[in-house]
């Protein structure tokens, strides 16, 4: 390694945009449309030790931490972007989303 060379501290540039901030250029979305992504559904959590977790077996009831009627969560790729609800559409089930996050809130949870 050279020993004259001094380390610089790295400067990025901020990409949250604030009121008064210039918009962003336009951006050419066209080479990520047809990226896979992971979409699931959460109907609710629980927290068991294991103990109880080993004695599972067909028929056992596990209460989860949400109410009846209460929303689902919807993730992408692990982060939350919406809430729904479960419908059934062609005998196969389905979520209706009722609220969706927008990304200025999805960026401000990830601070």
């Amino acid at each position: 390694m050279n020993a004259n060379v001094q380390a610089q501290p790295a400067e990025f540039q901020d990409l949250t945009q604030e009121s008064g901030a210039k918009q962003p250029r336009d951006v050419n979305l066209e080479v990520i449309l047809d990226v896979p992504v992971t979409l699931s559904m959460e109907v609710g959590r629980t927290r068991i030790p294991i103990r109880n977790f080993l004695q599972l077996n067909q028929g056992s009831v596990v209460e989860l931490d949400r109410t009846a009627g209460e929303p689902l969560d919807v993730y992408v790729n692990g982060t939350l972007v919406a809430h729904g609800e479960v419908v059934v559409v062609n005998e196969r089930f389905g979520i209706r989303l009722t609220d969706v996050i927008s990304p200025a809130e999805r960026l401000r949870k990830l601070k």
